[in-house]
């Protein structure tokens, strides 16, 4: 039985829908989180941080420095929970907002090409000390998808885990609870193939090869043990 006054998650849904085929929300609540999802997509905030054990920012469509208006709450409430030292783990989009927010927004760039399928993610040394990435070592079998980037040399960066195209793949802020992953260790193989065929034309548009995203599929179960750590470490 955790220790915590509350279990309460809140998920910020960034994108059009408010949950994907992996269905996180299902996931974090198995977990033992009372899920509360608000979507930041369409500028549902709540009013205060209050009685939040942790927050997850999910992917999304958009770039941290997209001048949008949600975009800017966000960037916002990532500060404000920073300062009260509520937990946070960002995927994707939801880890480049993060850096944007923390350290700079020139932190998050475009990249020259996509890099996009299923790649070994090398740990960093400090993975081995870190209480969300501990059971990655050596290396982590992911899907990667993105066109932006966080930056790797930022000094109140830690990094965790890199890929062969990408410097910064998982990354924690100095030495707070908050955590970025760039890739999407929440999908399995069987979510993988709905996943990708409702995305086929962004995906080819970015270079993908179905077929071949289908043929190197996995449970990646490994990758999972992030989100379980993560909601570990929030409910202790």
């Amino acid at each position: 039985m955790s220790g915590k006054t509350t279990r309460k998650l809140l998920y910020l849904a960034n994108g059009s829908k408010k949950v994907s085929v992996a269905r996180l929300d299902e996931r974090f609540a198995g977990y033992g989180f009372e899920v509360e999802i608000r979507s930041a997509y369409d500028g549902d905030f709540p009013d205060d941080l209050e009685g939040y054990a942790g927050i997850f920012l999910s992917g999304s469509p958009h770039a941290a420095f997209d001048d949008i208006p949600f975009i800017h709450r966000e960037h916002a409430l990532i500060r404000d929970a920073a300062a009260q030292g509520i937990p946070m783990l960002g995927l994707c989009f939801g880890s480049q907002i993060l850096g944007s927010a923390l350290c700079g927004r020139d932190q998050v760039f475009r990249r020259d090409s996509c890099e996009v399928g299923y790649k070994w993610l090398a740990t960093q040394a400090a993975a081995a000390a870190d209480p969300v990435a501990k059971d990655i070592l050596p290396q982590v079998y992911m899907f990667i998808w993105h066109n932006d980037e966080v930056r790797a040399a930022h000094e109140d960066m830690c990094i965790l885990a890199s890929s062969d195209e990408c410097p910064n793949q998982i990354w924690r802020y100095r030495d707070r609870p908050i955590w970025g992953i760039q890739g999407h260790p929440e999908i399995n193989r069987a979510q993988s193939r709905i996943w990708f065929e409702e995305n086929r034309a962004r995906l080819e548009k970015d270079g993908a090869v179905i077929d071949e995203l289908n043929r190197t599929a996995d449970d990646a179960e490994q990758g999972k043990t992030l989100l379980a750590n993560f909601a570990a470490f929030c409910l202790a």
